[in-house]
């Protein structure tokens, strides 16, 4: 079931991906942990360790270990089984 998925989306307030999946989320009533990374900096170092040293985002956690970065809200339905 989607709801019981644990995700952690790192973003920013300013990048329009990052409202794009955080729409596509709230529209398929997926639950989610929204994390700024302009206001922590610790969630940054997670991001950056992640991508590489890009501060590329949204970049998308899930429990089972896996990661999407930028996805495009198709990436993000087959991910989910929507």
């Amino acid at each position: 079931m989607v709801s019981q998925l644990e995700i952690v989306v790192y973003g920013t307030g300013w990048c329009g991906d990052c409202y794009r999946v955080r729409h596509f989320l709230k529209k398929h009533a997926v639950c989610y942990q929204r994390i700024n990374i302009d206001n922590d900096r610790e969630a940054e170092k997670i991001v950056l360790k992640i991508n590489n040293g890009l501060r590329s985002v949204p970049t998308i956690v899930f429990n089972d270990g896996t990661i999407l970065v930028e996805p495009s809200n198709a990436s993000l339905a087959e991910k989910l089984n929507l």
